[in-house]
């Protein structure tokens, strides 16, 4: 009779596949410039299927142009946007961990603070139209602000 082994672990392969290249980048961060940072961003993101990449480039392009001074990193291995060396917030496409949608998130330092609850994470289907980037535009400029 075969032996069965049981997955006891927390964490799917994706996750753990996440936090694998989370340690990564933190080795490579204390080596590497921030144009080093950008092009692991941008080589990221061209990696992504091309839905996802489709839509990774359009978040990078408004966050970008929105709020200059955020400095463009990976975090688990997602396009992440910094401020004062603070994650203000991410793309997560659909594939890394097999959802059925792409997030936008903000972390603790987005200022998006409304009242005693709001959202810090946006489903996105795969088009974006004008009113999303503009909508996104705004809650980068509140993050940010």
């Amino acid at each position: 009779m075969a032996e069965t082994t049981k997955n006891t672990s927390a964490f799917n392969a994706e996750e753990r596949a996440a936090m694998k290249e989370h340690a990564a980048e933190v080795r490579r961060a204390k080596k590497s410039t921030p144009e080093d940072d950008l092009q692991a961003v941008l080589d990221k993101i061209a990696a992504m299927d091309p839905a996802d990449r489709a839509l990774a480039e359009r978040i990078h392009a408004v966050v970008t142009a929105t709020a200059p001074e955020l400095a463009p990193k990976l975090w688990y291995g997602m396009p992440a946007y910094y401020l004062n060396g603070k994650n203000v917030l991410f793309f997560q496409d659909a594939k890394k961990f097999k959802a059925r949608y792409s997030t936008l998130g903000f972390n603790d330092p987005a200022h998006l603070d409304d009242g005693t609850m709001w959202p810090t994470a946006y489903a996105l289907t795969n088009e974006l139209t004008a009113a999303d980037e503009k909508r996104i535009a705004e809650l980068v400029t509140t993050a940010v602000g």
